[in-house]
């Protein structure tokens, strides 16, 4: 099958695709009966931090009595029920996303969060997923394979979910649904998302001035606690940077009327989103995180985390890889860069090298690493295979030291010579911790 749909795009024009994708979203749409036209729907686009974004969201209007639906590239929840991603797709196929919407409908919905790429926005699986709320999270270089080599269409494509906010004007309970727009006011392209038509526009940030603003941000063992003006909010998620992705939480709570109490029990009870700064702990003495870290911003975050959280003389050791299939290659000399400056040891490993070889994207990897100082086989190691890379990585670890298990996240599939193979890297690093723990 997969080699069937790879001869098709070969040869059908990328025209003739994108009606097939646009006619298979409006029957879809049509199919289910228009299920987002019964929920108020927030779209979340951006270029790191989406997904955590919308667990924040989540975990903050489902504790104030909106039972909430979400689709992400971690996970996937209709309320209380959670399941993960298995579509190796942020937003799955038309069909999918109108059924998951329907099913929130059908078990008591009132609002559904929707992580909207550009990806899938060129791919029109938007389409029938009518948006209320717009959130923009950042913008860097991502993706821009799939735009033509264009940073400018890239932006632009996202712009296309804030573009299509009054595409349906909602009354729900006999209450008009405003139309809103919040954006990162710390981020360079916040004016764009900005200017598109809304009746309601907020914007959120830690440096600049912002509606919501986040002071006093102290990063603890647990997670991180900060204030927003009067009141004080923890989270049990590591990360200073995901400070950014929870005042949209709070931003979106306050407008729909959830008070601040309820936020924080929401908020301080979500402890894990799935591959995202997630702790693995089998008793081992050492930190373990799984991060769907992947290009340089989250790198960098999730590096800069690590080297926060080190005491003494803990080692920070770090697995990394990159995708091939077509996808950006410029960013991996950087990883390595990154990498070799801010880790002490580094792992170089497969992620999904789909059709291409995948020595050459680890060695376009390592060899960055190696001018920036790190030596084959002393503090730098080039591993293809997945399992083993992680097996070296938590084998180079004790006492306090930090181990990073970056790029995959809680995906549950890898993707090797055009093949799509089972796999979750918080399962195998469990099993591994425990191999070394009988051993």
């Amino acid at each position: 099958m997969k080699k069937l749909k790879n001869i098709i795009k070969k040869f059908v024009p990328k025209k003739i695709l994108l009606i097939y994708h646009l006619a298979l979203a409006y029957f879809a749409t049509v199919y289910y009966g228009f299920p987002s036209k019964k929920m108020i729907v927030i779209g979340v686009t951006g270029t790191k931090g989406k997904t955590s974004t919308i667990n924040f969201i989540w975990s903050c209007l489902n504790s104030g009595g909106y039972k909430t639906g979400i689709i992400s590239t971690a996970n996937i929840r209709i309320g209380e029920k959670e399941f993960l991603n298995k579509y190796h797709m942020t937003m799955p196929g038309r069909f999918t996303i109108q059924k998951l919407m329907a099913q929130m409908v059908k078990e008591g919905c009132k609002c559904c969060i929707v992580e909207t790429t550009s990806e899938g926005i060129k791919q029109h699986r938007h389409v029938g997923v009518y948006y209320d709320i717009a959130v923009f999270t950042n913008l860097s270089p991502e993706h821009l394979q799939s735009h033509d080599g264009s940073f400018e269409k890239y932006k632009q494509m996202k712009g296309k979910m804030f573009e299509s906010l009054f595409s349906c004007q909602k009354i729900i309970n006999g209450k008009k649904i405003e139309k809103t727009i919040i954006v990162n006011n710390d981020d360079n392209h916040n004016g764009y998302f900005s200017e598109f038509k809304a009746d309601k526009k907020l914007s959120f940030g830690i440096n600049n001035k912002a509606d919501i603003m986040a002071t006093d941000i102290k990063e603890t063992e647990r997670g991180v606690e900060f204030n927003v003006v009067e009141s004080q909010f923890s989270i049990e998620i590591l990360g200073k940077f995901n400070v950014y992705n929870v005042l949209p939480a709070i931003a979106i709570a306050r407008m729909l009327g959830v008070n601040d109490e309820d936020m924080k029990k929401g908020l301080s009870g979500l402890e894990i989103i799935p591959g995202r700064m997630e702790k693995i702990n089998e008793g081992q003495s050492f930190t373990v995180l799984v991060d769907y870290a992947h290009e340089k911003e989250s790198m960098t975050y999730v590096l800069q985390t690590a080297n926060n959280m080190r005491s003494g003389d803990a080692k920070i050791i770090i697995m990394i890889g990159a995708e091939g299939g077509g996808r950006d290659k410029a960013k991996r000399p950087i990883m390595g860069e990154l990498s070799a400056k801010m880790a002490d040891y580094v792992v170089v490993s497969n992620v999904d090298p789909y059709e291409d070889d995948p020595k050459q994207i680890l060695e376009d990897i390592a060899i960055s690493s190696e001018k920036f100082g790190k030596v084959r086989e002393k503090d730098l190691f080039v591993i293809e295979d997945r399992r083993e890379g992680i097996r070296k990585a938590l084998s180079l670890a004790s006492g306090n030291d930090i181990v990073l298990i970056t790029g995959k996240g809680a995906e549950q599939t890898i993707i090797i010579d055009g093949k799509v193979l089972p796999w979750d890297d918080r399962k195998v690093v469990r099993e591994e911790l425990l191999k070394r723990v009988k051993d």
